[in-house]
């Protein structure tokens, strides 16, 4: 479906020009422009009187229009119209106009001279935005409006409950079906997926935290290449430098990855912090991981209870996998499901650590037997997601060729 783009601005000119850029974008769908405050409201007003699957995916809102200034402007249109997202346009790209954009309601902002890639950038951020508002309020069926992949967060209910371990087993799974993935390790003091996946790395999630604007090329300088064809975005190797990744900047973080690859898995840890806060919001499924025990499992009914408490996910749309499960256990899936209130998955994954020892204490993970048993089921899991191809069984000796390949570089 093409996103439906509104221009709005006095200055015939500069309109012109923003809608002849506009034009040029993929699946995009310009409308018709209008020229002062109140054309714009009433537009919006008629066609939400119709359908709120008629107001348009964006409104692009220029500096130069009136006779409502374009902050309060974009302030009355998000509150009266928070499904469709706004950017504002300006000659004025310093931190305090954005920030003063933000607090307006504003979902981007964008600097004159006008841009194509950081026109794209934002208008793509932002349909994406505007089709998971629509989503959550239950409006249509659809799916997003513009190019955007699924993302998928992980959280353990406990340290050491296999988040990290399911994480990167979804993220090769999705790999090595076809899709272009990323994985990003949200554990931002004690992060291992870095360990885990046998890389040594310079940047990491916390060197975005400051860009206002992440671009396609900037992106693509921060991320690591893994050997598998994962796009890795690793937390710091300094735990302190977490801090410096806040809930705005996982917003932003997460919707640049959403429209440039096809899955994007999220390792959020144990410990809630804003930037995995954010994550899990946005999310098109949340997993909680937690293993059959009783301290695990009260432990997975508190963090459910906290993220309906602060309003970051409802128990019924979290999603949770039972790890080391074993049939003869006194806990088993269904009685998880019913302590949590929760979604479960169909796939439980086997206690099967000896399986896992030998690649874990190489940190290489991606070296894991596909005869693994956990592997298999953290495959099926990642089918059972939409991750995976269905019946897609993992390769007989860890990732495939690439794997063989990295082996011989090693020798």
């Amino acid at each position: 479906m093409p996103t439906r783009i509104l221009p709005a601005g006095a200055d015939p000119d500069a309109v012109r020009s923003l809608t002849t850029l506009l034009s040029q974008l993929p699946d995009a769908e310009p409308q018709p422009p209008v020229t002062d405050s109140t054309q714009l409201v009433d537009t919006l007003a008629r066609l939400a009187a119709e359908s709120v699957e008629e107001l348009p995916e964006v409104v692009v809102v220029h500096e130069r229009i009136g006779p409502v200034p374009a902050l309060e402007l974009i302030r009355e249109v998000a509150l009266r119209f928070p499904a469709a997202g706004v950017v504002l346009v300006t000659s004025d790209a310093s931190p305090g106009l954005f920030a003063a954009a933000m607090d307006s309601g504003a979902r981007g902002l964008v600097g004159l001279p006008l841009s194509y890639e950081e026109l794209a950038g934002r208008v793509q951020a932002v349909a994406q935005w505007s089709a998971g508002v629509r989503r959550h309020l239950g409006h249509g069926t659809e799916t997003p409006a513009g190019p955007g992949g699924t993302v998928v967060t992980v959280s353990g209910a406990k340290g050491g409950t296999g988040a990290t371990l399911t994480a990167v087993q979804l993220a090769l799974a999705a790999q090595a079906s076809g899709r272009a993935t990323a994985l990003v390790d949200l554990d931002l003091q004690s992060g291992d997926v870095a360990s885990y996946l046998d890389v040594q790395f310079r940047r990491s999630v916390a060197d975005l935290a400051a860009i206002t604007d992440i671009s396609p090329r900037v992106l693509a300088d921060a991320v690591f290449r893994h050997d598998t064809g994962l796009a890795l975005l690793l937390a710091p190797a300094e735990g302190e430098r977490g801090e410096e990744v806040t809930e705005r900047a996982a917003r932003q973080l997460v919707g640049a990855l959403r429209s440039r690859y096809e899955a994007v898995v999220v390792d959020c840890g144990a410990q809630l912090s804003g930037a995995g806060a954010a994550a899990v919001e946005t999310a098109d499924t949340a997993l909680l991981v937690t293993t059959p025990d009783v301290i695990a499992v009260r432990a997975a009914k508190r963090t459910v209870r906290m993220w309906d408490r602060l309003q970051i996910r409802k128990a019924e749309e979290t999603t949770v996998v039972v790890n080391r499960h074993t049939r003869g256990t006194e806990i088993q899936p269904a009685l998880v499901q019913r302590i949590t209130g929760t979604a479960l998955a169909r796939t439980a994954v086997p206690a099967a650590y000896k399986e896992l020892q030998g690649v874990v204490d190489a940190g290489r993970l991606h070296d894991l037997d596909g005869r693994s048993t956990v592997k298999q089921a953290l495959w099926a899991l990642a089918a059972e997601l939409g991750l995976a191809e269905a019946g897609q069984q993992p390769s007989h000796r860890g990732t495939g060729r690439a794997a063989v390949g990295f082996r011989r570089r090693k020798e």
